[in-house]
């Protein structure tokens, strides 16, 4: 059993060559010398600085945006396909450069950072493709005395405010069906990660989005640029992906002008592992549903739920998966958990390692950070986790897997459920029906059977209860930004 909190210096180190190839990248940004830092969280090194701009700059990108828009609101959807097809092929193009970028300004390991880019320019690929096929409907009325025709027209300017943890993935979700409707944008991202965000809108100028249809905004201050853009006239949508408290904010903003709003919210997902589970495909969707981005994901296993009968089986294999984990820079050859985003999440899971353990909670493998200039702790295994705990009642938003043991399928269904929170669930059953059964009892948007990973671009993502409003992905992410219009055309009678 491992000794909480012990200092260890066994790090896989960057490799040179990922290192100069991101900061090219980083260079051909044309950035200022000074301003917001951005730092490499592998290393605590600042790796380049982005503007800070004020609300007085973020309302002239909100002008600039505007007056682009009436010309892009007006093209054909075919037009607007073709542009996105082209920013496509674009990021295609510099797919390597975007995921050394992603390591170097977010710290998640180069395979998972090419798995992020494969994922993100999905959604333009998509939205490319859902754009040309503009949904309608044509309905005579039941009297006979009128025809009913819907259609779509863009909602308007659409400010979009991205998280660090997905820094690609997060902006193309947002910025590729609100260009595919035909609305213009102004996209703050995260001030930790918006290297990404810059060069991706960069290659969209490129592929021949028009240079001030999608504007890039980086603030110090979020408050100030909330409450100015949301009350300008001219914006008509909010996308926000965050925490929930954060979230409560924006919407009360949003009301003021009573703005279309999709929020993407906090997490606290259950996975339950029953006894009838093929053990190593649960084991193999556990791990994947835990350490994904370092755990760093608004989707990822929170609360594990394992039935008795195949607790200790399976705790032993996860563990013995935990351990054989690499830890070290993103842009090292064969690290398989980075570096967390800064040492607030490093002490938070220490914190939550601490409480958990005085609660009674059995420390299987892990529970340590690591001396180093950067920011790492150590893939950690808890189990018989109490559910007063703090690690079993909060997002953790890192590499520690919190096992609780459950007896029956009414029991843990009653737990699962027992949060305000609903983004996510995963359950892992060779029985059918008892897969959809419980799937259909979890309240949460989305649902993962036997599997880890169940993000795709072609469904539609989002939560329930305090995990938000609204989808993106699919073709009910492009409804987020159209508004839905009839025409009522009058029938003469037939003589």
């Amino acid at each position: 059993m491992s000794t909480t909190f012990e200092t260890v210096t066994e790090l896989i180190s960057p490799d040179a060559g990922s290192v100069q190839e991101a900061d090219r990248v980083i260079g051909s940004l044309a950035l200022p010398a000074h301003g917001i830092a951005v730092h490499d969280p592998a290393t605590g090194e600042t790796i380049a600085h982005v503007r800070d701009d004020d609300a007085e700059k973020a309302l002239i990108a909100v002008s600039e945006a505007d007056r682009a828009g009436n010309a892009w609101a007006r093209t054909t959807s075919r037009q607007r396909a073709d542009v996105l097809h082209a920013w496509y092929g674009k990021l295609i193009d510099h797919a390597e450069e975007f995921a050394h970028l992603i390591s170097r300004e977010m710290g998640k390991p180069l395979a998972e950072a090419r798995g992020e880019v494969k994922y993100g320019t999905d959604f333009v690929r998509w939205y490319a493709e859902e754009s040309v096929r503009p949904a309608g409907s044509f309905r005579e009325s039941p009297d006979g005395a009128a025809n009913i025709l819907t259609r779509r027209s863009p909602v308007g300017l659409a400010v979009l405010i991205t998280p660090w943890n997905f820094p690609l993935a997060m902006a193309t979700r947002k910025i590729a069906p609100a260009l595919a409707a035909g609305c213009p944008a102004v996209i703050k991202p995260a001030t930790l990660t918006p290297l990404t965000t810059y060069f991706a809108v960069k290659l969209a100028v490129e592929a021949g989005v028009p240079e001030d249809l999608v504007q890039v905004i980086n603030t110090s201050d979020s408050k100030a640029f909330s409450e100015a853009v949301l009350s300008d006239s001219r914006v008509r949508k909010v996308s926000f992906t965050g925490s929930t408290p954060v979230g409560r904010q924006l919407l009360q903003l949003a009301s003021r002008n009573v703005l279309r709003s999709s929020m993407e919210l906090g997490g606290n997902a259950p996975l339950i592992v029953f006894d009838d589970a093929d053990l190593q495909r649960a084991v193999d969707g556990t791990f994947a549903a835990k350490l994904r981005n370092g755990g760093q994901s608004c989707i990822g296993a929170n609360r594990i739920y394992v039935q008795d009968g195949i607790a200790d089986d399976f705790v032993a294999a996860l563990a013995e998966r935990f351990e054989q984990v690499t830890v070290g820079s993103g842009l090292g050859n064969g690290t398989l958990l980075g570096a967390l985003i800064d040492n607030r999440a490093v002490n938070q899971m220490k914190a939550f390692t601490r409480n958990a353990l005085d609660l009674g909670a059995e420390l299987v493998t892990g529970g340590h950070a690591y001396a180093a200039a950067g920011h790492f702790f150590a893939p950690t295994l808890l189990d018989r986790v109490p559910e007063e705990s703090d690690v079993a009642t909060s997002e953790i938003f890192g590499p520690i897997a919190a096992i609780q043991r459950f007896s029956s399928e009414a029991e843990v269904i009653t737990r699962a459920n027992a949060t305000e929170f609903g983004l996510a669930g995963y359950l892992f059953t060779e029985n059918l029906d008892r897969a959809f059964n419980v799937a259909d009892r979890l309240e949460t948007g989305i649902v993962g059977i036997n599997q880890g990973v169940p993000s795709n671009a072609t469904a539609p993502f989002g939560g329930i209860k305090q995990s938000g409003l609204g989808r993106e992905g699919s073709s009910e992410g492009l409804e987020e930004y159209q508004n839905i219009r009839f025409y009522n055309v009058a029938r003469r009678a037939t003589p």
